[in-house]
């Protein structure tokens, strides 16, 4: 196993982790171990990307994982079981990142929406789990061909007006924002209502359907922040750049919900193979970065892609919501998702983070 680390060591002393590029000192507050891992991606190279957890509306032991797999031979979106078990997959091409919303109308019906940009072709995916197949099914009007090239994606869903959005980006740093409507023969078409344009290339990507924030990462700069309303000022702000608390490339991003109105927005900083937490209220004060270390069993991350964060229980192992992630150097030789218990994360804190498990992002 890589890097064997002793945990207990790790946690009762301050590490300073000094980034030899920048010669930057970065406190890394926490180290955790993950408790699960899904089954490695088919290819050997950086295949694994972007996670996404779907919550069963009934029962969190039957909730999914859908990871992306970018594999030339054998692309597709990989749906993984709470045991980690791949149950399903795709057979679309390759995909880089993946996001769902819950509850969109379509005919008579309200299905959970997922939806990826397809690197091959530059279209945009759109399915709808079928929770009692364990399975995404494809429900695009048409083939929905983007103007930029793909790369990173997210959702957004006005809570207001009940409106869903794909964001796409790309490496040049151009961001196009499409309205989600239904065609009126049971599937989902889309319309470009929005595009912005930031200094660098871009792929991590999050949306606070709630505040109505939407968080971009520009890689080798840091963390932007828009209105995620379309009709909005197409100015942001930069929350935090490359320094003490991220270190290039700022990766994935994912917003925990603890209340209505708080939380937290995480961001993979792949650099030094650790998370960085803000303050999902007010001008996301940075709290503290953990990182994720080996166990006994399981290997710990590093370089992660994308992330995606629960709050809700996700089943018996995951009852207090997880943190799921993909590990760029798996010790069984190719990539795979590791999962950490939330609760492990919060506890691990001084003062603790929140651990709210009732506030439903089944919205």
């Amino acid at each position: 196993m890589k890097n064997k680390i002793n945990l207990s060591i790790l946690c009762a002393i301050l590490i300073l982790s000094a980034c030899s590029k920048d010669n930057i000192v970065r406190v890394t507050d926490a180290y955790v171990n993950a408790t699960m891992e899904t089954e490695p991606v088919t290819g050997r190279d950086d295949v694994a990307d972007d996670p996404c957890v779907w919550v069963h509306p009934t029962n969190p032991s039957l909730s999914l994982i859908i990871g992306t797999d970018k594999d030339e031979n054998y692309p597709g979106l990989r749906v993984y079981n709470m045991d980690g078990d791949q149950v399903f997959t795709t057979s679309n091409e390759k995909a880089n990142n993946v996001d769902i919303r819950y509850g969109m109308k379509v005919g008579s019906n309200a299905y959970d929406i997922v939806t990826t940009g397809l690197r091959v072709s530059n279209t945009l995916g759109v399915y709808r789990v079928d929770g009692n197949s364990k399975s995404l099914i494809s429900i695009a009007a048409r083939k929905i061909s983007l103007g930029i090239e793909a790369y990173g994606s997210c959702m957004y869903k006005d809570i207001a007006t009940n409106t869903f959005y794909a964001i796409i980006n790309d490496k040049e740093g151009n961001v196009e924002q499409y309205k989600l409507f239904d065609n009126g023969s049971g599937k989902v078409d889309a319309k470009l209502v929005r595009t912005l344009r930031l200094p660098g290339q871009l792929e991590g990507c999050v949306a606070d359907d709630i505040l109505g924030h939407l968080y971009l990462g520009e890689e080798e700069n840091g963390i932007w922040k828009y209105n995620a309303n379309p009709n909005s000022s197409e100015d942001g702000v930069l929350i935090d750049s490359i320094g003490p608390n991220l270190a290039a490339d700022v990766e994935g991003l994912t917003i925990y919900y603890s209340s209505k109105t708080t939380g937290y927005l995480i961001a993979s900083s792949q650099g030094d193979n650790t998370y960085a937490i803000y303050t999902r209220e007010g001008d996301n004060k940075f709290i503290g970065r953990f990182a994720i270390v080996d166990s006994e069993n399981i290997d710990g991350t590093s370089s992660t892609d994308g992330i995606d964060v629960c709050n809700m229980s996700l089943g018996k192992n995951f009852s207090q919501g997880a943190f799921i992630v993909q590990d760029d150097e798996n010790d069984k030789g190719k990539q795979n998702f590791k999962v950490v218990p939330w609760e492990n994360i919060a506890s691990s804190f001084n003062p603790p983070l929140s651990n709210n498990n009732k506030w439903s992002i089944r919205y």
